[in-house]
């Protein structure tokens, strides 16, 4: 089967080497994003699906805007691929390319449709608290993740999970569900189902209000953010930023959910249900732990943060590095 392959983060690796190390599949191109400037050096930097394209001598195209690249157009239609596969590669592709390749363009999507349309459905839905997500392949239409659905994998999320660590797993996933669609596809065994609109969501791009924390919030509440924007959700301390990047909440069933070694952690914590403050409020610290903070309802244990200029760093090397006082106020972001 023939294949040209659109990605562009890491989370499109995985299908990618999935595609390579399999005999049946040959790969005959990539597309990914431009190269980009990163912060340290402002140098620019390939996408990880382009690192990995190179390493295999692979072709790969980099057009700034896909739909007017006639250039690019023309080499994809000259190919004659049997199918494009799209996993997060980041434009809309036209009518045009979509109606390319013999059995249509398969996408790889982060969420278990109609949920979750759009450019971040790993972060929504860790945001809004689901307790589980999952991969679904689909043939492409015109639309933002509209069009007929192929195949599902269903995966739960525990509570400690951020954005990273799902991606991680979701993409492996994806990768496997992927072939399995492919083969059933060219047998002619799958029936597309097109999805209900009228149940679908939505999981538009993070902006920077997204990362603000408000301390009023609940303590499940501000966790989930946290896990969900990993790793840049802001707090204030001392008039200077502060990543909150890993966090617990300390209510009893949230404990009962933890793996058994953070919750031989947590019960290390004295008189945790005697404990109160104001929104933002060191309440505890604990030693070897960290700092407890009250919310507008629960308690969170800080596990990771990270101050402006600094390299992220433990709860407890952040108490002890800035003499944390029970008592002292972390602002809102």
């Amino acid at each position: 089967m023939k294949v040209v392959f659109f990605g562009t983060p890491q989370f499109a690796v995985p299908t990618l080497e999935k595609l390579l190390e399999n005999p049946n599949f040959e790969v005959l191109a990539v597309v990914t994003q431009p190269d980009k400037r990163r912060e340290r050096g402002n140098k620019l930097t390939p996408s990880p699906v382009k690192n990995l394209a190179i390493t295999h001598h692979l072709p790969v195209w980099q057009p700034e805007r896909i739909k007017k690249d006639t250039e690019t157009l023309t080499a994809l239609e000259q190919l004659q691929a049997d199918v494009f596969v799209v996993v997060a590669y980041g434009q809309i592709l036209s009518k045009k390319i979509l109606a390319m390749p013999k059995l249509g363009c398969i996408n790889v999507h982060g969420s278990i449709l109609p949920q979750y349309r759009g450019a971040a459905p790993i972060q929504w839905c860790l945001y809004n608290g689901e307790k589980e997500t999952g991969i679904t392949t689909m043939l492409m239409d015109v639309g933002m993740d509209t069009g007929d659905m192929l195949l599902k994998a269903v995966t739960p999320i525990e509570l400690v999970d951020n954005s990273l660590t799902l991606a991680q797993r979701l993409s492996t996933i994806g990768a496997d569900l992927l072939v399995e669609t492919l083969w059933q596809l060219e047998r002619q065994e799958i029936q597309p189902i097109p999805q209900d609109s009228a149940v679908a969501t939505y999981a538009p791009l993070i902006q920077k209000p997204d990362y603000n924390i408000d301390w009023s919030k609940s303590a499940m509440q501000l966790h989930n953010q946290i896990r969900g924007f990993y790793p840049n959700c802001l707090s204030s301390f001392r008039h200077q930023s502060l990543k909150i990047t890993a966090t617990l909440p300390l209510d009893a069933e949230s404990i009962q959910k933890l793996p058994e070694s953070l919750q031989t952690v947590v019960n290390k914590v004295p008189n945790l249900s005697s404990l109160s403050g104001q929104p933002g409020e060191v309440v505890s610290v604990v030693k070897g732990i960290g700092a407890i903070v009250q919310t507008g309802a629960g308690l969170l244990l800080l596990q990771e943060v990270q101050l402006a200029g600094k390299r992220p760093q433990s709860g407890w090397d952040f108490v002890n590095g800035t003499r944390l006082a029970v008592g002292e106020v972390l602002g809102n972001g």
